[in-house]
């Protein structure tokens, strides 16, 4: 009998594995994948942004749902120790990136997830799933007494910690049965929804663009007449619409699009201003003046983007550019400024970075993880109702979440 059983060998589950034993305990991890941290090895595009070099109060601004809850546990957690844990114990060397993000100095994730497997050594790591909890009625409270697994076995244990990650990404192995785990306790989980998901456009000027990266373009997203979030980076045009990380971080913040309407607008020269943009596509014009309009975009933009651009601008193509009135200089001027893609919805969940929604966060302990309402049964990562903005923070909340169950489990 173990006195601990983890229900996942991801992030929150190894983490959470390794100070569980440190702590003095038998461990036994469940894992239904045949290999541990299937969507480790795909986070950060293969590289792996296991946290941010910030401290505990810049951290938690970036956290998009419950920030409260995590205020004892990211204390007890902070990006600075879970750095210098894989740096000076587990041997990988790390690097810190534009917007403080924290990679492997090698950019393999393979790197972390076997600094996370040597950490949760001593752990016994079996590979069979969890099929359903097991209560037992103590003084008229439910208490978890271990998890019976697909093969049938049982596992008892004093303790149970649910670390199956959200429902994003089912080919990794996220299926959302931490959900079920939960529900069966008598917990409420907040639906899920996709969260840092690539949008789907309303139209076609993406589609019209598809496999086009732009680097240092500026994002806004507009909820409404509002600007809810802009950043300057990277993204990509697909297929169905948008993708890259500045859209991943754009689509943590829509909230209800049954209620509000949502649009892009891409700053394609975010380094000059409305009028130094104007004398440069004035200077331009003025070598291209016996040119048509078709070839007017050439050293402006990228040859993918001209003929969508063009067809925006609403010029024929075959205009001589010294024919060109100022008020359509300056609605070319808006358009680079601010090229319009109205979205339709998000991308399914299948295929987001993490799951927004989970196990209500009102009846979990902030302090030690454990269950409000079954004695023995803790959470950890992202199957809680918490989540943030891509920059190493929800790694971050998973490696916080996990240490802080591991080390409230009763001897």
């Amino acid at each position: 009998m173990a006195d601990v059983v983890i229900i996942g060998a991801g992030a929150a589950g190894l983490f959470c594995a390794g100070w569980a034993v440190r702590a003095g305990h038998r461990v036994t991890v469940l894992e239904h994948m045949p290999t541990p941290g299937r969507k480790l090895l795909i986070t950060g595009k293969g590289r792996c942004n296991l946290t941010n070099a910030c401290d505990e109060q810049e951290f938690l601004k970036h956290v998009r749902r419950n920030p409260r809850f995590l205020y004892s546990a990211l204390a007890a957690c902070p990006p600075a120790q879970v750095m210098a844990l894989f740096e000076d114990e587990l041997g990988v060397p790390l690097k810190v990136e534009r917007g403080r993000r924290v990679f492997p100095q090698s950019d393999s994730s393979r790197d972390i997830l076997a600094a996370l497997v040597r950490f949760a050594q001593g752990a016994h790591i079996v590979y069979d799933g969890a099929q359903a909890l097991l209560f037992q009625q103590e003084d008229g409270a439910k208490r978890v007494r271990g998890v019976r697994g697909q093969s049938g076995q049982e596992y008892r244990a004093g303790a149970v910690v649910v670390a199956t990650g959200g429902v994003s990404y089912q080919v990794t192995g996220s299926t959302g049965d931490g959900y079920r785990f939960a529900k069966a306790a008598g917990h409420t989980v907040v639906p899920p929804q996709p969260s840092l998901v690539a949008l789907v456009e309303k139209g076609d000027v993406a589609k019209r663009m598809q496999g086009l990266a732009l680097k240092n373009v500026a994002l806004t997203l507009w909820e409404g007449a509002r600007p809810v979030f802009c950043e300057q980076g990277e993204m990509l045009f697909t297929h169905f619409g948008v993708s890259g990380p500045l859209v991943l971080s754009a689509s943590a913040h829509i909230r209800d699009m049954n209620k509000y309407p949502y649009r892009l607008t891409i700053d394609l020269k975010p380094a000059l201003s409305a009028e130094q943009l104007e004398a440069r596509v004035l200077r331009d014009f003025s070598a291209l003046a016996n040119r048509q309009a078709a070839h007017a975009l050439d050293g402006l933009l990228p040859a993918s983007m001209r003929a969508q651009v063009l067809a925006m601008w609403g010029v024929p193509p075959e205009k001589r550019v010294n024919q060109l009135t100022r008020a359509e200089r300056r609605a070319l001027c808006t358009l680079l400024k601010a090229l319009p893609i109205e979205i339709k919805e998000k991308g399914s969940l299948a295929h987001a970075v993490i799951t927004s929604g989970g196990v209500d966060t009102k009846q979990v302990d902030p302090k030690t993880m454990e269950s409000r309402l079954c004695a023995g049964l803790y959470f950890a990562g992202e199957v809680l109702d918490v989540d943030a903005y891509t920059g190493g923070y929800n790694l971050g909340i998973a490696f916080a979440t996990a240490k802080a169950a591991a080390l409230h489990i009763p001897a």
